[in-house]
């Protein structure tokens, strides 16, 4: 049995210099989603997520249409295309999706290419924060779910982010979605409500 979980929160953050913007910006399009259906899995990562919160003293989460739909995405690139291979870790994109490509490594400098899906992929004008997971261990809805919160809670940095600790303690999750294909799973929490 393999388990594979990765996270990447843990990124030195440089100063950011204004810049004069010259140009007014022209109007945001409005991206169209699709239809989103939670699957049975789906439903309970974000159940199991939201009463693990309520267990420490935190609210639950709102379910997110656009990050669900990231999250969605994710799952299928990662089983249909593995941009995890080699040195790239379970946060990268393949180059195969209407999306920007990255190989995510261990030293966390693709950051801004992960935590930018939700802009770049849905109308959510924030960034998002995602923890994964993998296993080809055949389970139930319910069974995979209680896994993957296992090996999260197992793991400093993934608990951090789902509880909003350490680096993550000024952080308010107001969004959250999650996706699930093939043994991957991925959850992606967000700062700000989901208009969607």
């Amino acid at each position: 049995m393999k388990i594979r979980w990765y996270f990447s929160g843990l990124i030195t953050l440089f100063g950011i210099f204004p810049m004069l913007m010259y140009s007014q910006p022209g109007p945001a399009i409005k991206k169209q989603l699709p239809a989103i259906v939670l699957s049975p899995a789906e439903k309970e990562i974000i159940h199991q997520v939201n009463e693990y919160r309520k267990e420490q003293g935190l609210n639950p989460v709102r379910v997110s249409l656009s990050l669900t739909y990231v999250a969605q995405c994710h799952v299928h690139d990662l089983a249909g295309n593995h941009p995890d291979s080699r040195q790239c870790n379970l946060h990268s994109w393949s180059n195969d999706g209407s999306w920007s490509p990255c190989c995510y490594t261990g030293d966390h400098k693709e950051a801004p290419c992960m935590w930018n899906k939700p802009r770049e992929l849905t109308n959510y004008d924030s960034e998002g924060y995602e923890i994964a997971y993998w296993t080809d261990e055949p389970l139930s809805a319910h069974d995979f779910a209680l896994k993957a919160l296992k090996g999260w809670k197992r793991s400093t940095e993934h608990n951090n982010v789902i509880l909003n600790r350490s680096m993550w303690k000024e952080k308010e999750w107001k969004a959250v979605g999650a996706g699930y294909y093939e043994g991957y799973a991925v959850v992606w929490f967000g700062e700000i409500p989901d208009n969607e």
